[in-house]
């Protein structure tokens, strides 16, 4: 559950570090180190901690010792940057307060804090400059931080002037169809609707967080990428005609979906904004076993990835579908040098998540997790690159 702002906060509490658990699964396998990308260098891995909230667990994991340990555990292997917000409900209190314990191990210089603000319900969004700033005061404490590293305006999308088709594939954007999109030479500065200047209103806030020291870096994050586009040139075309720093985008650099590979250029050179970052190589729970009820995958969407599941099990491929599609995502990144934020709910799976990522950089079974990455992709056909409405 979302909790709104003014609101008496929840209070979890975990044991101090010397009764914390530090068994063989809470040490790290040794093997090759994670590498740092992009100008804030940022690990090739960073923790999703929307993992620590109901959305994904029950009250028994995120009250229990499992949130300090995964926490521990990741630190330990070089996952050194976090990413949560106020919309995944318990997530920052959960993850400051495992933090908080993990101090004596990982004082705040050891690791990167990156959060959200504008979104705190399934249509409740307010980017008004002074509930920003009360957002970003409220993540200080819940974080038990005086300064976030990167905070980002949640979900754009839905509070923007909509401009351009909503779903379909959207490399259309980049073409000579931009213009349809908001994306036409001299279209760079045009404010379409009043959502537009409420955006420019909230970063304008995120500035002065920044020129405060409270904020390190400002960016958006959202679903569509012409929209995520069109927005950062019009932060860079208004006064003080400054670049947004950082910039995430999710469910577009898996095996469905890879369109960041053409729009990561775009957001680079014509948008200036110097830190990417990729989120949700399992597509949202899509390429897995038992994807999540409400996911907005069409029905046909959804079968082609349940006979992608079946592909890789008839494969006898380890790991099934997930594990091939987050290979895919950790080569992905590599690739276009953007981080992968990849959510962790206990130790097994950061464990995993590494031994991944080394099989990927160690270039091994390479040819034949390339094949399946290829019959997958087939699989998808005409929905291959196709987004969803996200408005």
């Amino acid at each position: 559950m979302v909790v709104p702002l003014g609101s008496p906060q929840p209070v979890f509490s975990f044991p101090p570090l010397s009764d914390t658990p530090d068994v063989e699964e809470d040490k790290p396998v040794e093997g090759l180190p994670l590498s740092k990308i992009g100008p804030m260098q940022l690990p090739e891995i960073v923790f999703g901690a929307a993992t620590f909230s109901n959305v994904y667990n029950d009250d028994s994991i995120i009250t229990s010792d499992i949130p300090v340990r995964t926490a521990r555990l990741a630190l330990r292997y070089g996952i050194d940057a976090f990413d949560t917000s106020p919309y995944y409900g318990t997530s920052e209190i959960v993850l400051g307060t495992a933090l908080k314990v993990l101090e004596p191990e990982f004082p705040r210089s050891s690791y990167r804090l990156m959060t959200k603000c504008g979104r705190y319900g399934m249509k409740e969004f307010d980017y008004t400059p002074a509930t920003i700033r009360a957002s970003v005061k409220r993540s200080l404490e819940r974080l038990h931080t005086d300064y976030l590293d990167a905070v980002y305006l949640h979900d754009v999308e839905f509070v923007c002037a909509p401009v351009g088709p909503s779903s379909g594939n959207h490399l259309a954007a980049l073409s000579d169809q931009g213009a349809e999109y908001g994306l036409g030479q001299g279209q760079e500065g045009k404010i379409w609707g009043a959502g537009d200047k409420i955006i420019l209103d909230a970063v304008a806030e995120l500035r002065k967080l920044q020129e405060e020291g409270i904020v390190k870096h400002v960016g958006i994050s959202g679903y569509p990428l012409p929209t995520l586009l069109r927005l950062a040139l019009l932060v860079l075309h208004t006064p003080p005609y400054k670049p947004l720093d950082i910039l995430l985008s999710y469910s577009h650099s898996n095996l469905q979906n890879c369109t960041i590979a053409e729009f990561a250029e775009h957001f680079r050179t014509r948008a200036q904004i110097p830190q990417l970052l990729t989120a949700s190589p399992l597509n949202m729970g899509l390429l897995t076993p038992r994807y999540p009820p409400w996911h907005p995958a069409p029905p046909e969407m959804r079968e082609a990835a349940r006979r992608a599941g079946e592909l890789c099990a008839d494969e006898q491929w380890e790991g099934g579908l997930p594990n091939i599609a987050v290979g895919f995502g950790y080569r992905k990144g590599k690739e276009l040098g953007l981080p992968v934020v990849v959510g962790f709910s206990n130790m097994r799976e950061v464990h995993e998540s590494l031994r991944v990522w080394r099989e990927i950089k160690e270039g091994r079974n390479g040819a034949k997790r390339r094949e399946l990455e290829g019959k997958v992709v087939s699989i998808f056909g005409e929905w291959a690159g196709w987004s969803w409405a996200s408005r």
